[in-house]
Formats: C-alpha cells, structure tokens, sequence
C-alpha cells in the first residue's frame, strides 16, 4: 500500500458512514465543527489586531472561508476530518512510546533551530530536509520578506538555505518562545522515511560537487566500514556505497559520537512532535495539496502558490526498493529501529520489500 493511501481510506470511509445516515450532512457539519473548534490549548486563540490567524482559520472557520468551495461543508469538512487524523496519529504514537519519545521532559532553545517563524502571518515551519525544504524556505522568506520577495522560485537555491535569512524560534526568549508556541499555527512536512534516507544518500554521497560530505562523513564511512580500503578512498571519500552508508547509520558508536546530520536525522528528532502540538502535517505525497491548504490558512492562498515543476531526478518509492536489494535483513531490522518511531507516527507502512527479521 503506497504511504498516505491508508489514513485517505478511512478518512473516506469515515465520511461516506455519516452520510449514510437520513440525517449525513447535518451529522458531518456538527462533526466538522467540532473539530475546527479544537484549540490544542484549550484555551481561546489570540489573533493579530484587525484580522483573523492562520490557527483561528484552522479550527474556526469564517463564513467567508465556507463560501470557497462548494458544497463547502463537504469539502472542508473532508480536509479537517484528514488533518484532524494526522494529529491524533502523531498523539497516540507519542503515547504509545513515552519512553522512548519523551526521553527529554524539557526543550531548550538549541532544539529549537529547525522551527522558522513568520511573525506577520504567525506561522511556525520546521523544516525538514529532503521534505521540499528548499522550496517552503523561499516561501517563508517571502512572506517574512515584506515585499522583498514575490516570486520564491527567483531566490536560489543557495540563498534560502543561509541561516541569516530567516529567523527561527531559538533566537527568541523563553517568554516569546511560549507565546508563540502556544498562539502561532505550526507545521510541518514529513516524507516516507527510507525515501528520504535513500535522497539524502543520493545527494550528499553520489554528487561530486558535495566534497564536503564527503570530507566529513564520506572518509569516515569508508575508514569505519570498508576492508582495504585505498588511500584515495580514505582521502577523498567520494565512492561511499549504500551498504556502508546504512552501517554507518545503525552502528551503535556512531549514535554515540554525535547527533545525525540533519539530512538523516529522525524527523520527531528534528522538529519534537512529542513536545510540540503541531497544527498541521503535511505530507511529500501530497505536497501541493497540503502546501496551499498552509497558505490559505495565512491569507495569502490568493496569491501564492507552492511553487512546482517536474523534476526527473526525484527518489520514487521504486528507486528505493533498489537500493534496498543489497541490505541485509540484518541491516535492514535494525535500521528499521532507527527510523521506527517516524514510520509509526506519520502512518507510514512497513515497506513491502524489507525483509524484517
């Protein structure tokens, strides 16, 4: 089953059962309220003097925003009843693994690097890497660019990725860390874990131009994990393999030595979803869709567009069912482990071609 076709199966199912019913459409707009009203805090939303944030649109929907679409419950309602399941999935994985996922009680502002802030929109967005980060960090610089930016895809690559261009929520103070946890709407987007190993793998180990990969981790897989290995290999380490890569990652004494680069790290590592309520999950699989469903929320869906084009180089689940062909089931169980908790949390399968042990 591909990722994400399961939680639209029942979200499916959930609304063709209440609309069965004589009294379906009255049924599925209460349901649907319900839902919007859910403030995470249990408390009211605060919103910016003379209009309305991105979480009041979330859980509270104007008339406006029901008038979009037609018939508009119908649609809205389906989109809360999909995203309301991302949460509580997220909810009932962290409590299902409280030893494992809230090791750490309290949050300091170093964990907080990944989590950019839009404060004229309020909006919060950790960042993933290999999730479209590039392209949702052009977004954020222009809508926290004040009319420096219009069009994201004008900003290289480059440019969105340096750190002084947006500011993220651990440059702030405790007090205004909490504010805007608690009143700004936060979200991410996640990808079907080992796709995005084997992109991070594709990119950092299989570029020539990624030298400094290379230098820092390449030499290093290579002296730990390959016998005989050439002086050049150990000098430049540009030919990492896939196999070295995976036992790399599972060995115990690189978990000891230092966090994972963030291109591999966990994403409940990254962005601590166990500690932070996140408003909206979004997901690779349906990134357009979910991207604008984030912009409609800011008020800005009128003019700005996630920005797409085909790329022919992108990881496929096919791709990596073939880099997966050399991995021992060994290998395979073990880094499974590693990266169980986003599997579980995000609702993402066990692929059909691990051979767990």
């Amino acid at each position: 089953m591909k990722p994400g076709l399961l939680e639209v199966m029942r979200m499916n199912r959930i609304c063709r059962m209440v609309l069965a019913t004589c009294l379906g459409s009255f049924i599925l707009v209460i349901f649907y309220f319900q839902i919007m009203r859910r403030s995470p805090f249990g408390v009211d939303i605060c919103c910016r003097k003379g209009s309305r944030s991105p979480l009041q649109e979330l859980y509270n929907p104007t008339q406006r925003s029901l008038e979009r679409v037609s018939p508009p419950w119908l649609e809205l309602s389906n989109t809360a009843v999909l995203h309301q399941m991302r949460r509580d999935q997220v909810t009932d994985t962290c409590r299902a693994n409280s030893a494992v996922s809230r090791k750490r009680r309290v949050l300091t502002p170093s964990d907080l690097k990944h989590l950019v802030v839009d404060e004229d929109h309020e909006l919060i967005y950790c960042y993933v890497p290999k999730v479209a980060c590039t392209n949702w960090k052009r977004l954020m610089m222009v809508l926290t660019g004040r009319g420096k930016y219009s069009d994201p895809m004008e900003i290289p690559a480059n440019e969105a990725h340096v750190s002084a261009n947006l500011k993220t929520l651990n440059q702030y103070s405790i007090p205004e860390i909490n504010h805007r946890l608690k009143s700004y709407m936060k979200f991410l987007f996640v990808r079907e874990p080992f796709e995005r190993l084997v992109s991070a793998y594709r990119n950092k180990f299989t570029q020539k131009y990624n030298t400094s990969f290379h230098k820092r981790y390449g030499t290093k897989i290579v002296r730990r994990q390959r016998k005989n290995a050439t002086q050049e290999a150990l000098r430049k380490g540009d030919d990492v393999k896939f196999e070295e890569f995976v036992a790399y990652l599972i060995d115990p004494h690189t978990q000891r030595e230092e966090p994972f680069n963030e291109h591999w790290q966990t994403v409940y590592s990254l962005c601590h979803p166990c500690h932070i309520h996140y408003d909206l999950v979004g997901k690779y699989e349906t990134l357009e869709e979910d991207s604008n469903y984030v912009l409609q929320l800011a008020g800005v869906g009128s003019y700005l567009k996630f920005p797409t084009y085909a790329k022919s180089t992108r990881t496929t689940d096919e791709m990596t069912t073939e880099f997966f062909q050399n991995i021992s089931s060994e290998h395979q169980t073990q880094l499974y482990e590693v990266y169980k908790l986003d599997f579980l949390m995000f609702n993402y399968s066990v692929p059909s071609y691990l051979k767990l042990e």
